[in-house]
């Protein structure tokens, strides 16, 4: 029976890019939008919100 001889320095910093990659990915997803996305975003509940204020009884 052999043992295969691990570098523990490398298995570490392939588990943290892994990690990172990961987390990476997440953040693409959940901020990697353009510019005329946010925009459009930023208008939509802009529009909502004035909406939704229009239907308020004045206090």
């Amino acid at each position: 029976m052999t043992a295969d001889i691990v570098n523990l320095k490398r298995v570490k910093k392939n588990a943290a890019r892994e990690a990172a990659a990961k987390t990476a990915e997440a953040n693409r997803l959940a901020f990697g939008r353009t510019k005329a996305e946010r925009q459009k975003t930023e208008a939509v509940q802009a529009l909502e919100t004035k909406r939704l204020d229009g239907h308020k009884l004045g206090e």
